[in-house]
């Protein structure tokens, strides 16, 4: 197939115009209202080459990505299900439906693992910039305001606050100058990285206006340029027959020209999405152009909680010369219920997947949850003076001294999250916990003295 073949107009559906959707109208009525029902609180958008491409219709409700990209009725609890639905059927006003929906919102736990107490940092002067995280000491996350949607929203997605029209909740940097400040403030960060939503939304004109200025020679500290982005699993034209794809791909030669790397995080949920021929063009071009492709995405139940789904997501991604990096633990957000896999499970999932795969392939960490102490990986199971443990250790730590330090939690089968775990050995804290509390009763007694 030629890059002519291959021109495909983007097209995209939303919860106005779902019902547009001419292979919906195969499903129950009843299953298409809650369906909607569950799109007014959570956010839905979804674009044809994602329908067309990706989606078995035969295999509906079932097929992973219908699970992975249209709104399901489990998402929400019973009672607020019923409750959504009640007043689309009674047609209620637009504000009626807005303001329950964000009272269920905020119930969600919208912003996850301290992201608004403990990641915003803050000019020399004081002024606070909302558009940028800053958790780690040398990364920093950049939130393009022109960049804060996606090609397809990911049901599971726990950044849903940024799409749900909660100003609020919404993390967007609209000045590039003052993210240039900031990094002249702290030459400590050698990685940044653009993020959303997804930058790859944006033009190369608009992209180039947040990459080129890091080639000067002040920012010499600044050596990887990430970029987060599900375009290659759902819109992979981006990188093939956008009238500007080319563009982008000169943008990224350009950034190895000036001396930097530039990694695309790629978001694949689902080997499914690496199946088609644009999709594999797209890795193809991107690594052509001098770019590195990292894959990684959450273990989420319904759509890939199975080790044979990740050792074949793996092996295509190896394949196509691109490496496996993480395997998430969905976080405590959104509709957490529907798609949380236990901590056991996972790991379980995890090591029967490595199991299958090359050490080509077993550049991927997992389980990872990335929780407010730092990204903190389940390493394994193991009875230590005859208790069943979880051996933990931290890959990333809001205290660098955290970093690969083991530690052990109660085995829990039921446990999901950080939260859930319980120290082992009659301990009452974790280590990070009881170095936190002491940190903080310093601050308080210099600030007093």
């Amino acid at each position: 197939m030629n890059k002519d073949e291959q021109v495909r107009k983007y097209r995209v559906y939303t919860t106005s115009n779902m019902d547009s959707i001419e292979q919906l109208k195969q499903l129950d009525p009843a299953l298409r209202l809650e369906m909607k029902a569950v799109a007014s609180v959570l956010p839905f958008r979804v674009n044809q080459y994602v329908i067309d491409e990706l989606i078995d219709w035969s295999r509906v409700p079932d097929d992973p990505i219908f699970r992975l990209t249209f709104p399901q009725p489990g998402m929400l609890e019973d009672d607020v299900l019923e409750s959504m639905v009640a007043l689309l059927k009674r047609k209620a006003r637009p504000e009626e439906i807005r303001a329950e929906a964000d009272r269920v919102r905020l119930s969600l736990n919208p912003h996850p693992s301290g992201q608004l107490e403990h990641n915003l940092p803050r000019l020399a002067d004081g002024t606070p910039l909302k558009g940028l995280q800053h958790k780690y000491e040398d990364t920093c996350l950049v939130f393009p305001s022109q960049g804060q949607t996606c090609h397809s929203y990911c049901t599971y997605c726990f950044r849903w606050a940024q799409f749900v029209g909660m100003e609020d909740l919404k993390f967007a940097q609209k000045e590039m100058d003052e993210v240039l400040t900031y990094l002249r403030e702290h030459p400590e960060i050698s990685d940044v990285l653009l993020t959303g939503g997804d930058p790859m939304v944006m033009s190369s004109r608009v992209l180039r206006k947040y990459i080129e200025p890091l080639f000067a020679p002040e920012f010499e500290h600044v050596q990887n340029i990430r970029i987060g982005t599900k375009s290659v699993a759902y819109w992979p034209h981006r990188f093939v027959t956008d009238k500007d794809a080319d563009d982008v791909l000169r943008l990224f030669e350009e950034v190895r020209e000036a001396g930097k790397h530039v990694a695309i995080m790629g978001h694949y949920s689902h080997p499914t999405e690496l199946s088609t021929e644009i999709a594999r063009s797209a890795v193809c071009r991107i690594r052509d152009a001098g770019a590195e492709l990292r894959c990684q995405a959450p273990l989420i139940r319904h759509v890939n909680d199975s080790a044979e789904v990740w050792a074949r997501m793996w092996k295509e991604q190896v394949r196509l010369g691109a490496v496996p990096y993480y395997m998430f633990v969905e976080r405590d957000t959104g509709p957490k219920q529907y798609f949380e896999v236990p901590l056991a499970r996972s790991f379980r999932i995890f090591r029967n997947a490595c199991k299958q795969v090359t050490g080509l392939a077993r550049t991927a960490r997992g389980p990872s949850m990335s929780a407010t102490p730092g990204k903190i990986l389940i390493d394994g199971v193991a009875s230590v003076e005859g208790q069943r443990v979880f051996v933990c250790s931290f890959i990333r730590g809001r205290n660098p001294d955290w970093i690969r330090r083991p530690f052990f939690a109660q085995f829990d089968e039921t446990a999901c999250w950080l939260d859930d775990l319980r120290p082992a050995f009659g301990e009452d804290s974790f280590f990070f916990e009881r170095e936190d509390a002491a940190a903080s009763r310093r601050s308080i007694s210099r600030a007093a003295s």
